[in-house]
């Protein structure tokens, strides 16, 4: 299952199964998960965990040191959840000191070409990373987030779960929780309603959804007045609890 050009540390943890291509690379503290297939030209370093059933294309790197001028050779990790596909050509690096140590991508992700993750990244699950987003460091990104093509974060920015973004978005703030963002910079759109159909949320729960973004962007109240606003219709529409809930916890600022 190792390619003969392949070169694997012998302190590697390779399940069983693991599929490792030609002229890839496997370092000291990597451990591989059953069922994982390692493309050709992949190099993998540093304290990376990667679980079960993942599929890593050609001419990827992960678990590299953070691109960050105060990184001392620490430590610190990349973890890679269950049932991913990461595309050719994607960087993801290893956390720093400076936050938890960890960067870390979860479950049945879909991440395409030339995606970066930079130091600290937090991905949750179910997410789909068109080509070329790139994240810097410290980004937040919730389940089932769509970052469309050329989607470009800054350092430190929270994105919500539900969300989609279109093509060659700049995120300079945090993206609410359900909301469709496009443009340089980012400005809203409505809220994700396909993706929410697709997820089956009733129609009485998107309309409940829909009514929450414009009280946040169509009611002229300010962001403060609209958050009260948000508070009050909760009582009766419990699927707007996590649209609060990051609204109460953003300190960016949100894309508005």
């Amino acid at each position: 299952m190792i390619h003969t050009t392949a070169i694997v540390h012998p302190d590697a943890r390779l399940a069983a199964d693991v599929e490792v291509g030609a002229y890839s690379i496997i370092g000291e503290h990597v451990e591989i998960g059953t069922g994982t297939v390692i493309g050709p030209h992949v190099v993998i370093n540093g304290h990376t965990r990667i679980g079960e059933h993942n599929r890593i294309f050609q001419f990827c790197s992960l678990g590299e040191i953070p691109q960050d001028k105060k990184y001392a050779n620490e430590p610190t990790r990349l973890e890679i959840g269950d049932h991913n596909t990461i595309r050719e050509f994607c960087t993801f690096n290893l956390g720093t000191a400076q936050d938890v140590g960890v960067t870390r991508l979860g479950n049945h992700n879909w991440i395409m070409a030339y995606v970066h993750l930079a130091h600290d990244c937090r991905i949750g699950n179910h997410t789909i990373f068109a080509n070329n987003a790139q994240l810097a460091g410290h980004v937040e990104v919730g389940d089932y987030a769509i970052l469309g093509g050329f989607t470009v974060v800054h350092q430190f920015v929270r994105i919500g779960a539900h969300i989609i973004t279109g093509m060659g978005t700049i995120l300079l703030q945090d993206v609410p929780t359900y909301m469709l963002v496009s443009g340089n910079p980012a400005a809203p759109h409505g809220i994700n309603s396909e993706g929410l159909k697709r997820r089956g949320y009733s129609s009485a729960s998107i309309m409940a959804i829909k009514r929450a973004y414009k009280t946040l962007y169509k009611s002229g109240l300010s962001l403060n007045d609209a958050k009260a606003a948000i508070g009050q219709q909760l009582a009766e529409h419990a699927e707007l609890q996590p649209l609060a809930d990051f609204l109460a916890n953003s300190e960016r600022g949100i894309v508005r």
